[in-house]
């Protein structure tokens, strides 16, 4: 770690702030999806039904979780993964001039345009810059590996953090589609950074990654072509890793839908919502993406703070809690999150009453946030540790399919439990998600003892 800590190639920094470019105008353009398509037309909007809005907002989160899977394996054996990246750079940015261009005759078109090209292009970048940046350091160890991309975590919630907080103010004052325009001139200004940036990767990247791959790697896959039947260890270790996977889709299924009532009942009526919090400090009125905002500062915050934290438990007699225990209570926290919306719905009438105070917001965002960086950074490094080498891409590529499935399936969730009383329906989300986790935790010493060989 010695050299990591003593200077950082300049390269790293050129990926880094490539991923914040990225996610600035990524995380504005979501909620501005979300809230542009129901937003009534004299406040800028489409006029469209919420169900639409969650539906579209849905479909944007799964298939940017899916194409880096498809774009990853292009990268690994047939393109420059350089080349890519800024490809898919130009098409996210053509993705939102289309949104930019979107009208009420056109609208849904033109949003389902900027999906297919966001997507596409996201499948193109998001894996291939952080493959870049890690062949930035081929003699580097596991633990140095682990603070490059932690340091990169960093630059992604920094660039979210400030798209949902400062453009959505573009959004709210001048305009959603001159928000659009502005989140694709950052994504052809993030291009030509780009460019400029490359000349310090070296020899990174350049060609194909299995084309370019160490010699570990090829050891690796002489290995993987091994075809002995597994051990009873290692099936149980497959089995342990699809229950926290599922579990984990439990997790951001719940995780994302909670997005909905935050904006659409809890949102302010001029951002397409139903006015049941009170968004404003004195005249100003906040957008509903400072929610998605205070996810990104307090990831940035607890992310440090938990890695200690996990890291004097693991120096005590008894150990740091396993993976089980991790997921299950963060899963019970996010529950802590539904339930303190269904409090502020019966203080607030569920409209019929004055506007509950702030405090909703923060206390359901704190929730998420915690229930976050509990267990999700922990997925790959727990699924490298145990799955078997024959299967480990396979097992690294279930964790973002169960994320594609979360995600293609929390809008029509919201909108189904929109035909019940708001709640009745997510009191008993908030019953079996905390129910789930209680479940887990019950039978946390049962799977650490199949992962361990106990």
């Amino acid at each position: 770690m010695e050299n990591t800590k003593k200077k950082l190639p300049f390269g790293f920094y050129v990926c880094c702030l490539t991923f914040s470019f990225e996610r600035l105008a990524y995380y504005a353009a979501k909620w501005g999806l979300s809230i542009f398509i129901v937003a009534t037309a004299a406040h800028g909007g489409l006029g469209l039904d919420k169900s639409v809005g969650a539906a579209m907002s849905s479909n944007l989160v799964a298939f940017t979780y899916i194409t880096p899977i498809i774009g990853g394996y292009i990268a690994d054996r047939w393109i420059s993964p350089r080349i890519l990246v800024p490809v898919g750079e130009i098409l996210m940015g053509l993705g939102y001039l289309c949104a930019w261009k979107a009208t009420e005759a056109n609208g849904i078109a033109m949003m389902w345009v900027m999906i297919v090209l966001v997507s596409i292009g996201t499948g193109f970048f998001k894996g291939n810059v952080s493959g870049i940046n890690g062949r930035l350091f081929p003699l580097a160890d596991q633990d140095e590996l682990d603070t490059v991309f932690n340091l990169q975590y960093m630059f992604v919630n920094i660039g979210s953090f400030c798209g949902t907080t400062f453009l959505s103010l573009v959004g709210t004052n001048a305009g959603y589609r001159t928000m659009f325009l502005i989140c694709g001139i950052f994504m052809f200004i993030d291009c030509v950074w780009w460019f400029i940036g490359m000349k310090s990767f070296g020899e990174a990247g350049k060609k194909p990654f299995l084309v370019d791959n160490r010699t570990e790697n090829v050891e690796k896959a002489d290995k993987e072509k091994d075809n002995a039947p597994l051990t009873k260890l290692e099936r149980n270790r497959v089995i342990a890793i699809l229950i926290v996977t599922v579990f984990s889709g439990i997790f951001w299924l719940i995780w994302y839908m909670a997005y909905m009532p935050v904006y659409y009942e809890f949102g302010p009526v001029s951002q397409g919502g139903s006015g049941w919090a009170n968004w404003n400090i004195g005249s100003f009125e906040m957008p509903t993406a400072w929610f998605d905002s205070m996810n990104g500062l307090l990831c940035i915050i607890l992310c440090p703070i938990f890695a200690g934290i996990w890291a004097k438990m693991r120096q005590r007699p008894q150990g740091d809690w396993g993976m089980f225990t991790k997921t299950a209570i963060g899963i019970i926290i996010l529950g802590l999150c539904t339930g303190s919306m269904v409090l502020a719905a019966a203080l607030s009438g569920q409209g019929t009453k004055d506007p509950v105070g702030i405090w909703v917001i923060i206390l359901a965002s704190v929730c998420m946030s915690l229930g976050e960086v509990i267990f999700s950074p922990l997925g790959n490094a727990f699924i490298s540790k145990y799955a078997p080498k024959k299967l480990l891409g396979t097992m690294l590529g279930v964790w973002p399919l169960i994320i594609f499935f979360s995600g293609k399936a929390y809008g029509p969730l919201y909108n189904w439990l929109g035909n019940f009383d708001f709640i009745k329906a997510y009191g008993v989300v908030t019953i079996i998600i905390v129910a789930c986790g209680v479940i887990m935790l019950a039978f946390t010493k049962k799977f650490d003892q199949m992962v361990e060989g106990k």
